[in-house]
């Protein structure tokens, strides 16, 4: 069990510019992300069960989570806000003030296979995040077979909890956005696309296992 900060923001608090203004980080950032990570510190120790309890890292702790068909509220809290704290954390390291083209690369040659094409891929990630109702994520992820899917959760719900590895989300809680955009979720997502840290994205498509976001918080 780990005592976990803020992290550092990989861009800056003004390094995305009008994609993502410094009151929005302030806000969803600052408030939002620190306040899952000052209950997640609390509410660890006090987990019900030992499995939870005994996890020393957040990945390891949202794999449990996922061995379980039942939690006590105490526990269904502490998911809330311990899955909240890792995929703002990944969400962040997705996002670059110096975005660059994806490279010809193990990444894109599946995108290609599973999707046609790169604008393909963003096309429908874009409509899949436009649709999903309510608040929730929009993720590219890995399956075990090494395909590439989209998947949609709704509020906490992580994919790093069902077996999946995460390669890229969108954060489409209102909170994500609406200080720039107001309720014109389409063109943040569209916004998102011109800051997506690609070489992150191909680091995570190569890995084997759930991106390690722990260590940017201890």
């Amino acid at each position: 069990m780990k005592t976990l900060k803020l992290p550092e923001l990989p861009f800056g608090a003004n390094g995305l510019g009008k994609k993502m203004s410094a009151e929005t980080i302030e806000f969803h950032y600052g408030k939002h992300h620190k306040a899952y990570i000052d209950n997640t510190n609390k509410m660890w120790p006090e987990a019900t069960d030992p499995s939870l309890k005994n996890a020393e890292t957040l990945e390891a702790l949202l794999l449990a989570f996922g061995k379980k068909s039942e939690l006590s509220p105490a526990d269904k809290k502490l998911f809330n806000n311990a899955a909240q704290v890792w995929n703002h954390t990944f969400f962040w390291y997705c996002l670059t003030a110096n975005s660059s083209a994806l490279t010809d690369g193990p990444l894109l040659k599946q995108i290609n296979k599973d999707f046609g094409s790169l604008d393909a891929l963003k096309t429908k990630f874009s409509e899949s995040a436009v649709g999903n109702f309510g608040s929730g994520w929009t993720w590219l992820v890995k399956k075990s077979d090494g395909s590439l899917a989209i998947v949609n959760t709704s509020n906490a719900e992580t994919p790093a909890t069902k077996g999946d590895i995460p390669v890229i989300t969108c954060d489409v809680w209102e909170h994500a956005y609406y200080i720039d955009y107001r309720n014109q979720r389409a063109a943040f997502v569209e916004a998102v696309w011109s800051v997506t840290n690609w070489k992150y994205a191909e680091e995570n498509f190569k890995g084997s296992s759930i991106p390690n976001c722990t260590k940017y918080m201890v």
